[in-house]
């Protein structure tokens, strides 16, 4: 039965930020660093989302020096990992196992409380305006209030129930990119094992065998799951080791309990047979075997929260810069897997050039004291392909912590915030925002 002491206000902070991944560390960091009294929530045991508990890794995505991102990649990166560079820029593995705890310590270390195994559930709105979170705790449910809010759920969770709109999926029938279960092989042959990010490497194996057609081959005669046409291979920090992107279920409801269960199942039941393909056909593969799989869906796309601005398919393919940035040159290629089938859903991933993300995109429509970062922001399906990665979503949670210090030092709202002063504050910090 429920009573009143159940959600009693369990606490008072200056900025709630909801979701642990490298969106919300980066922006609950920040927020901190601006002298506001900070906590960071998380429904998981752990801090990194996709990076830990989804096992998702090399970091992807570039943005413009000086960012959070340079310090996240020093506090992560292995000095005895030479740097990578592929189709996909630059790539950075990490070891996950050890970023568990240095991720831990880096929040606590920089003054911000942490509330682990708490899931958020519901929003206090009053006028429009968030208020507070309703979170799960073993004491039962109870109130955080706040004067500002970051929503780095990935999914908008918090900022869908605080009442702003949303988009999901692409235009026309509403389609989301597919989930996948990101697993990690030992195993693997130091010298033969080939490496691969995509169809579009035009990676050979030894016999001059296009890898991709042998991936598809393998997919038309059952030996790969329905939607899995090509079987990613990532380095890691250590040899004889690959992270494989390969599994992939379409059509799930990722915001909905059963959606969940669904992927969950369907996911780890592609893994057998991905790696027996794998040991089969694959020089330098012959001995591979599992050995950590993600313990949460690696979900790609849910809703957009639309903003002030939104990020635009011209924005990422011309590059446009805007006067009012709070993330400059941000990059990385159009990656949009098929929504309806496996591979690309445009064959292979699309370029783009270095562009802003702007202000107003984190900062959603409706709803007051709430800014959004990673990729939940306002942004087209196209455009969102983009800047999902965990690279730009840092450098997003930056800007937005800084804004939410910010609001409270001014008592003012996200919306009422002048963006000179958002953007005065990240250079102050030696962000590079292309400005004069």
């Amino acid at each position: 039965m429920l009573s009143e002491k159940m959600f009693e206000v369990k606490n008072t902070y200056d900025v709630i930020v909801v979701g642990g991944g490298l969106s919300g560390i980066c922006a609950a960091v920040s927020a901190a660093r601006e002298g506001a009294k900070t906590v960071l929530i998380e429904r998981y045991g752990i801090l990194g989302g996709m990076l830990t508990s989804g096992n998702v890794y090399p970091i992807l995505g570039m943005v413009s020096a000086g960012t959070i991102y340079d310090e996240m990649i020093k506090l992560l990166g292995k000095d005895s990992q030479k740097e990578i560079v592929s189709g996909n820029g630059r790539e950075v593995p990490v070891d996950v196992e050890r970023a568990k705890s240095v991720l831990l310590r880096f929040v606590r270390e920089n003054g911000v409380d942490v509330w682990l195994q708490t899931p958020m559930v519901e929003a206090q709105v009053e006028n429009n305006r968030l208020t507070g979170v309703v979170i799960g705790t073993q004491e039962g449910l109870k109130i955080l209030e706040a004067k500002v809010f970051i929503d780095t759920t990935g999914d908008g969770q918090l900022a869908a129930l605080a009442g702003a709109p949303f988009a999901i999926g692409r235009a026309g029938d509403g389609k989301c990119q597919p989930v996948s279960m990101i697993f990690t092989i030992g195993g693997v042959h130091s010298e033969k094992g080939i490496v691969v990010n995509g169809r579009s490497d035009g990676v050979r194996l030894p016999d001059g065998t296009l890898y991709a057609d042998v991936c598809e081959a393998a997919n038309q005669r059952g030996e790969l799951p329905p939607n899995v046409t090509i079987v990613r291979l990532h380095r890691t920090c250590y040899p004889g080791e690959r992270n494989v992107n390969a599994s992939q279920a379409n059509g799930y409801d990722t915001l909905t309990p059963g959606g969940v269960t669904g992927a969950e199942l369907d996911l780890n039941g592609q893994i057998d047979q991905i790696v027996t393909f794998l040991r089969k056909y694959i020089p330098g593969y012959k001995h591979c075997y599992v050995k950590t799989v993600g313990s949460t869906l690696g979900v790609r796309e849910t809703r957009r929260i639309m903003g002030e601005t939104t990020v635009t398919d011209e924005d990422v393919e011309q590059g446009r810069k805007y006067p009012d940035v709070v993330v400059h040159d941000a990059w990385f290629k159009i990656d949009i897997h098929n929504p309806a089938g496996g591979g690309q859903a445009e064959k292979y991933a699309q370029p783009c050039m270095p562009y802003d993300i702007r202000y107003g995109s984190l900062v959603p429509l409706n709803v007051d004291g709430l800014l959004t970062a990673g990729r939940c922001i306002s942004g087209t399906h196209r455009a969102h392909a983009s800047y999902r990665v965990m690279g730009i979503c840092m450098a997003m949670g930056q800007a937005a912590g800084v804004a939410a210090g910010l609001c409270v030092e001014k008592n003012c709202t996200p919306r009422e915030l002048d963006v000179k002063d958002v953007q005065g504050k990240l250079m102050e910090r030696g962000v590079d925002l292309g400005l004069r």
